[in-house]
């Protein structure tokens, strides 16, 4: 099958490739790049596993063929701690608050809480639960996730985590 060449912004970096026009955007980063965070999860666009920022927007790349990124600048989970190493507010909420379990989903679901805070840096509780809808857990029933979303939002914001009383 002919290959297609692309170039596109990874993690900052620019990337240039030989793709087959069928290549799925997780298969090129996981395949290519060695970028194995976004997972596999369901082959069917269910599960938000493989959940990266495309362009400002969050999108499952399972769905994405690598020729249709091609220019794009793109966000992976390997992506997202501060340039001196320390973990980004959104990996340090997830750590704190024990946002993860078996941690597969984790990746997914911190590129798409990254995105949801770039669209709403103060979101609700409803708002988060809503946000994160499309990427599935099947370890933490959410609790702990959304409290991970809320402190890193608090941190972002340079204010201090109050966790809401039950």
């Amino acid at each position: 099958m002919a290959k297609t060449q692309i170039a596109l912004t990874v993690n900052g970096r620019r990337e240039e490739a030989l793709v087959e026009p069928r290549t799925l955007l997780v298969h090129f980063l996981r395949e290519q790049l060695n970028l194995t965070g976004a997972h596999i999860g369901c082959d069917t666009s269910h599960c938000g596993a493989c959940t990266v920022d495309l362009d400002g927007k969050s999108v499952k790349s399972c769905t994405v063929f690598a020729v249709q990124a091609n220019g794009a600048e793109i966000r992976t989970i390997e992506g997202m701690a501060n340039p001196d190493g320390t973990l980004h507010a959104l990996q340090e909420g997830f750590r704190e608050m024990h946002g993860l379990q078996c941690g597969f989903c984790t990746p997914g679901m911190i590129m798409r809480a990254h995105r949801l805070l770039q669209e709403n840096p103060s979101p609700t509780e409803e708002e988060i639960r809503f946000g994160i809808a499309g990427n599935l857990c099947r370890c933490t029933g959410y609790q702990n996730i959304v409290k991970a979303i809320q402190y890193a939002a608090a941190r972002l914001a340079g204010t201090p985590f109050q966790e809401a009383a039950e």
